[in-house]
């Protein structure tokens, strides 16, 4: 399982949200391309980055940085927030970014992000869903930065794509992310159940290097971290030791 360590830009610092709320933030360095590089030492091959500042906006305003950042570590970089059009695409495919991550519009508009896939590739798209369980426990599709309810369950919106050829889905439980209260394992495990061949990135509530495993025992290909790796949770050796294992 590959471990996927996360960045959140706003304003040109590195942060973090609580369960997406603007409002609940936290500052974690003034220097994303040294926390970069301090994450590049890792032995990771990926990186997540999250344009917060794009995301709220639509504005691409972090592609200096972003491009710092990928060109410093090496890594292959993901990237996220606010990507709403094929010229958003295009634009950070030129930029040293390997995956466009986007949310909303393949919910609001499939057909629009389909043919992105086509056009760029199943490994260029990266889904990025994120659920609120209903009370019956179905993964229920949220939007807008977690702040709009659809009527889409996760199972509907994968098997849409499946035609597609989607091959990358980030899936976060927002009551998990940034709470340190441990990934949604069920909801990971029945993913891969249904979808065998997807490459999943779960995402949210990774407290220690024991989530990781837990994680890699259910078959997950990777794993998003952010807080737990910046708050020193889970340390350079615990990752050191884990990649070996694996």
């Amino acid at each position: 399982m590959r471990i996927i360590p996360a960045i959140d830009l706003k304003g040109g610092l590195c942060v973090r949200l609580l369960q997406g709320d603007f409002d609940k933030v936290t500052e974690y360095s003034s220097n994303p391309v040294a926390l970069g590089e301090r994450f590049s030492a890792l032995d990771v091959e990926d990186l997540h980055i999250v344009d917060l500042d794009g995301a709220r906006t639509g504005a691409q305003e972090n592609q200096g940085i972003v491009r710092e950042i990928a060109q410093a570590t090496g890594l292959r970089v993901q990237l996220g927030g606010g990507i709403r059009t094929a010229e958003h695409v295009v634009s950070w495919l030129s930029n040293s970014v390997t995956r466009c991550v986007v949310g909303s519009v393949a919910i609001n508009e499939p057909a629009t992000v389909k043919s992105w896939i086509e056009d760029f590739g199943s490994d260029a798209i990266v889904l990025a869903l994120d659920v609120k369980l209903s009370v019956d426990g179905t993964p229920m599709l949220t939007t807008q930065g977690w702040t709009e309810d659809t009527e889409t369950s996760l199972w509907e919106c994968i098997d849409a794509y499946g035609s597609a050829g989607i091959r990358h889905v980030l899936c976060t439980d927002v009551a998990r992310d940034g709470a340190m209260s441990g990934p949604n394992f069920r909801l990971y495990a029945e993913i891969l159940q249904r979808y065998p061949t997807l490459q999943l990135q779960a995402s949210g509530g990774v407290r220690d290097i024991d989530d990781l495993e837990l994680l890699r025992e259910i078959g997950a290909p990777a794993a998003i971290t952010g807080r737990a790796l910046l708050d020193g949770a889970i340390t350079e050796a615990e990752v050191a030791t884990f990649q070996r294992s694996a």
